[in-house]
């Protein structure tokens, strides 16, 4: 229930503290808070525009109310108008886009003039469609003094088939997404061919959201940009804006290919952020095992959301998955009906998967503020414009702590305070963090991970380059050191056949159809209701196994499902509405072989080792699961085939007298193993951008390969996404933190907080504690101090 209900948006908007305080009424809520941190406000210092901003765009952003621009703005326009690349890496709310858009709209009047031709043309890349919709109407409001000058445009999947043709004669400013760059606007080059031409800077916004195998993609698909352009006679200058990163300009030279200036000084002032680490309590339940259970991160974050929305507290919950967004939106609305009926149309979920029309209704009833509460997965992370928040509440540990710093970045974006919550899942690193504060707020955000060169990403890339113009080995300096050795590989499948100096793409079918950008393993699966046909949304294919199955319980708009059959053939989950009491968590087995060993360093008698594996995965069965406790119902078996994935991981071997020295019996070896690799899997998004989702695991008492223990963690993408390879490099580091959270855990054989999974194919047995704690500690004895 609600506590200390005011009215909605009721007199003035109180401190972040006073807030804070009103959450943490009662004793029991008190004790959840295990640190708050106080960020002071900062003053910001000014600059002036470059001498080569146009007048009339100064005028502009004056009439807007920025009258000068902070000084890290002011130094990024000017190396754009000098024509060097350059990214802007601050903090949220920083004015990045007023940075870039200063010198982009100044060249567009500038074209404008041109006395032939189309005049100057711009590009900008977001990697969500939401984020492109909200930077149009920005741009819009911006430029309207400009008159007809700047005339910006979305392209994307959404955008209607009618006007897709005016965006391409008249549009000079269109705002995209990497999948549509890279499946509609370079395969059908010749028609864009005006707008390449005049193309004069290609602006990259969230640039540090392109990690892992997406990053990978998306830096082909900028190398194939930049081949077109040169092919029609342009070279753009890369605009890229980031949150704060570590070493940003290496991230995007490796993103564009290019050399990139960074600026990263903030010099915008800032709210006073108090920002609250809380802990759920433990309750009387039991899950598997017999392990103690915490309440869970959504229920919590369910209650906050509610107290907030009474309070007429703006706030945005950050939820990790889909299905956890719509349920804390669901209990949110059910909780404040009880206290005011008029209350619960004023929270709602917003997710991907909605159709277009759901989304862009909800970007406005949050940007007006005729919503008090929204429960949001990271599609909403990432620069959407919501002026006006008072708090955050991340349900859950985000992956890394550029996205803890962006999502809290969301509130007091109008410059006033602002409260940010991050709510503990009973989860390894959650539990850690909660209680090593200085984990979070004393360390430098991650290093972006990207690998370009990945063969299962370049070679597709190259396949769909050579489909828009033949390919020669002159282009192998663009698209990196491996292309050259592909090519062989692309001619023997077929893919490509060369003529004189040149290969030619040969086939009827698209190129660019072979890249999954997204790593999603192929086409979406459809969400259908089997009675009426209605089309309620799309799910991921390499999710469907594990949340549209046979029985799953699947969540819309408020609404929960049944799915009553999922089709694999026709990628088509047919569902009918339901209120079942429980959710649905699918269970999983995993089989791991070493393909190639590329690095193996001796740790002691242990070996830390690097390479290629094959990994062959199968959804089993899935639990029902009570929905407010978590508390287990039953099991049903499912029969769906495997899948097989060929990727990267990191690994490691103990010997028979190492077991011996840590006093690990046969008994306990595979309990043992089990839980270390659990809980390094938990750990790991400590030291790569990934989160535990991105990776998996595998642990033997006597793998075939390599005849001995071992505990494998291996990439969830084909071809790897540089995570495995980030967790050998950090191996040391890595693997003493595991331990450390382990042994810190107050519970006695083993919970959710140290070394049981959510997503474990064995229902979480066996496990021992005490195993993996000594099992490790003789492990890192060896391990070099360089490790």
């Amino acid at each position: 229930m609600a506590s200390n209900p005011l009215p909605p948006d009721a007199g003035a908007r109180p401190s972040p503290g006073m807030i804070l305080e009103r959450l943490a009424r009662g004793a029991t809520r008190a004790a959840r808070i295990t640190h708050t941190e106080h960020l002071p406000p900062r003053i910001g210092s000014h600059a002036d525009w470059p001498e080569q901003i146009r007048p009339e765009v100064i005028d502009a952003i004056r009439s807007a109310g920025i009258e000068r621009p902070w000084a890290h703005q002011a130094r990024t326009s000017e190396h754009a108008v000098r024509g060097e690349s350059v990214v802007v890496a601050t903090g949220t709310a920083s004015g990045k886009s007023l940075a870039y858009l200063a010198p982009v709209l100044s060249t567009l009047l500038d074209g404008s003039e041109a006395p032939n031709g189309r005049g100057a043309t711009a590009l900008y890349l977001a990697p969500t469609k939401a984020l492109a919709a909200d930077q149009r109407r920005a741009v819009r409001e911006l430029a309207a003094p400009l008159g007809t000058a700047v005339r910006p445009a979305v392209y994307d999947g959404d955008t209607p088939v009618e006007e897709r043709e005016w965006v391409r004669q008249y549009a000079n400013y269109v705002l995209t997404n990497p999948d549509m760059l890279h499946s509609g606007i370079l395969p059908s080059h010749p028609r864009w061919s005006s707008f390449l031409r005049a193309l004069r800077y290609v602006v990259i916004d969230e640039c540090h959201s392109y990690r892992g195998v997406f990053g990978s993609h998306v830096a082909q698909i900028v190398r194939r940009l930049r081949r077109l352009c040169a092919r029609y006679g342009s070279d753009p200058v890369f605009l890229l804006a980031s949150a704060t990163a570590a070493e940003p300009g290496q991230a995007a030279t490796r993103l564009t290919g290019l050399p990139v200036v960074e600026i990263t000084e903030d010099t915008s002032p800032r709210g006073e952020l108090v920002f609250a680490l809380w802990e759920p309590p433990l309750t009387e339940l039991h899950g598997e095992q017999g392990a103690p259970v915490r309440r869970t991160a959504t229920a919590e974050t369910a209650d906050l959301l509610t107290d907030l929305a009474v309070q007429g507290v703006r706030t945005v919950a950050f939820v990790r998955s889909r299905r956890g967004a719509e349920l804390i939106a669901l209990i949110t609305q059910e909780r404040l009906a009880e206290v005011d009926r008029s209350l619960p149309g004023r929270v709602a979920a917003y997710r991907g998967g909605y159709l277009p029309e759901e989304r862009r209704a909800l970007e406005r009833a949050l940007h007006s503020g005729d919503l008090l509460g929204l429960a949001a997965t990271t599609a909403l992370e990432l620069g959407v414009d919501v002026s006006g928040l008072d708090a955050v509440v991340i349900a859950g540990y985000p992956g890394t702590r550029a996205s803890l710093w962006q999502q809290a970045g969301r509130a007091g974006r109008s410059g006033q305070g602002a409260l940010a919550v991050l709510v503990a899942r009973d989860d390894p690193l959650d539990t850690y963090l909660v209680h090593h504060p200085e984990a979070l707020f004393d360390q430098p955000v991650e290093t972006t991970v990207l690998d370009p060169d990945n063969p299962y990403v370049l070679a597709p890339h190259l396949c769909a380059a050579a489909s828009e113009i033949p390919l020669t080995e002159a282009d192998f300096a663009l698209f990196g050191t491996a292309a050259a050795g592909l090519m062989p590989q692309l001619e023997a499948a077929g893919l490509l056949r060369r003529r004189a100096r040149a290969w030619h793409w040969t086939r009827r079918e698209r190129a660019a159809d072979l890249a999954d950008i997204r790593g999603q393993g192929g086409s979406p699966v459809q969400v259908v209701e089997a009675g009426t046909g209605r089309l309620l949304g799309t799910v991921d294919a390499a999710a469907a196994h594990t949340t549209v199955h046979d029985g799953a319980v699947h969540l819309h708009q408020g609404r929960s499902y049944v799915v009553q059959r999922l089709d694999l053939d026709d990628d088509v989950a047919l569902v009918e509405e339901a209120s079942p009491p429980y959710s649905t968590t699918a269970r999983d087995t995993t089989a791991i072989s070493v393909l190639e060993t590329d690095t193996e360093i001796p740790w002691g008698a242990a070996r830390l080792c690097f390479g290629s594996v094959e990994v062959t995965n199968q959804v089993v069965s899935f639990l029902r699961r009570k929905l407010i406790t978590g508390e287990v119902l039953g099991e049903t078996k499912l029969d769906l085939p495997p899948r097989t994935l060929r990727t990267r991981a990191v690994w490691w071997t103990v010997t028979e007298d190492q077991l011996d020295a840590a006093r690990v019996n046969p008994e306990q070896l595979g309990g043992a193993l089990h839980a270390a690799e659990h809980a390094s899997i938990g750990m790991l998004p400590l030291f790569a951008t990934c989160d535990r989702w991105d990776i998996g695991g595998v642990s033997v008492p006597l793998h075939p390969d390599t005849l001995l223990p071992t505990v494998f963690v291996y990439d969830g993408h084909p071809g790897g996404a540089g995570f495995a390879e980030r967790a050998f490099h950090t191996a040391a580091d890595w693997l003493t933190a595991t331990r450390d959270a382990i042994a810190a855990c107050e519970c006695e054989a083993g919970c959710p907080s140290c070394i049981q999974s959510p997503k474990c194919g064995n229902g979480n047995d066996p496990l021992h504690k005490r195993g993996a704690v000594r099992l490790l500690g003789e492990l890192l004895r060896g391990a070099p101090k360089e490790a």
